[in-house]
């Protein structure tokens, strides 16, 4: 089993940094999970996407309508991933632990699954970001090359064009091969063991994607037939897909970011883990309200890294903070000032290890 351990026999950047984050906490009174506007934010968000799926399925427009609707879906679905599943799964949701639970298990709703994720997301990529082998997300091996530890392949040259496809399809790769492949191997990556599913989620597992199969494909097929029904099915999948695949790689694939390997040059050049989250994360366009809103504030991915069970709604003022630390210590804090600029920065990433 692959091995990484940070340093953190002093880790006095974190503890400054954490003690003031602590303090503004304090000082203000506030509960660092969510609150009713958040509440209300994540009902809206849940409204509005089952709001579309009656429109395109039971009163189904002309077409060009229903293809703009399709789109719209999409992207609602990956902003509910975004705001309530993600906080859910972080347990910063809310307070309560049984709200925390509830909307992390709207992953189950969307096709996928939270016990899976959580191991693959929470620990596996949280802590070990951007370390070969360790952490899951990074692993597209072979079709894309992400860092220099990575083999390269001919056609990763074009990469930084073929992207836009793979992103697209990985929202149906994700629920229709890669948790059934975590199902039968009892691994949700190479560095865990395999591990014995409780009968619990056995049910639920096998639940949540015969009612996705159900919802999502047997009675919109009843209901507008099948060609309708795939090319909707298709444009709503793909558009979420690209919209979840391009936010989070824009958190740790760009320029500036660091990669590691468990066994390399850099094997003993251990650091503290807030350091390498720093190191391994950027931020994006982080004064647009607009995206602070639709993607639940991982447009702050440094924040939320460092502290991944603060909610969103306190990273604007929680960055602060962090730069404040940083400047301390004389370390580099990673940030885009538009979203576009680390989209190109993600291409041309793609692009220099393509041809590297």
């Amino acid at each position: 089993m692959i091995k990484y351990t940070f340093d953190n026999s002093q880790s006095s950047f974190f503890k400054n940094l954490k003690g003031k984050v602590d303090h503004y906490f304090a000082e203000r009174k506030l509960h660092p999970a969510g609150n009713k506007k958040l509440y209300y934010k994540g009902a809206l968000q849940i409204f509005s996407a089952a709001a579309l799926y009656v429109v395109l399925v039971f009163f189904t427009p002309i077409a060009p309508v229903a293809i703009f609707l399709s789109v719209i879906l999409g992207l609602n679905l990956a902003v509910i991933g975004f705001n309530v599943m993600h906080e859910g799964g972080h347990q910063s949701f809310s307070k309560y632990a049984w709200i925390n639970q509830a909307s992390a298990y709207f992953l189950n709703v969307l096709g996928g699954n939270t016990y899976y994720w959580k191991i693959k997301h929470n620990i596996n990529h949280h802590t070990y970001t951007n370390i070969e082998g360790m952490d899951s997300d990074i692993d597209v091996k072979p079709f894309m090359r992400l860092h220099e530890g990575q083999p390269r392949h001919s056609y990763h040259r074009f990469q930084h064009i073929y992207w836009v496809v793979l992103y697209s399809i990985s929202y149906l790769a994700w629920i229709f091969y890669e948790d059934f492949e975590k199902y039968f191997t009892g691994k949700v990556s190479a560095m865990n063991e395999r591990k014995k599913l409780a009968t619990r989620e056995h049910f639920i597992f096998w639940f949540s994607k015969i009612m996705f199969i159900v919802v999502y494909m047997v009675v919109p097929i009843i209901m507008v037939g099948w060609l309708p029904w795939l090319i909707g099915f298709l444009i709503i999948t793909f558009t979420c897909g690209l919209a979840i695949s391009v936010v989070f790689q824009l958190a740790h694939v760009i320029e500036g970011t660091h990669f590691h390997v468990v066994e390399g040059p850099d094997k003993n050049d251990k650091q503290e883990w807030a350091i390498h989250q720093l190191n391994s994360t950027a931020n994006f366009a982080t004064s647009s309200k607009t995206l602070h809103w639709l993607l639940g504030g991982l447009n702050f991915q440094i924040e939320h890294h460092l502290f991944p069970r603060v909610s969103h709604i306190h990273y604007p003022a929680i960055s602060k903070l962090v730069k404040q630390a940083c400047r301390e210590s004389n370390i580099v804090y990673n940030e885009y000032n538009s979203m576009f600029k680390a989209v190109v920065s993600h291409i041309v990433h793609l692009r220099r290890l393509g041809n590297a």
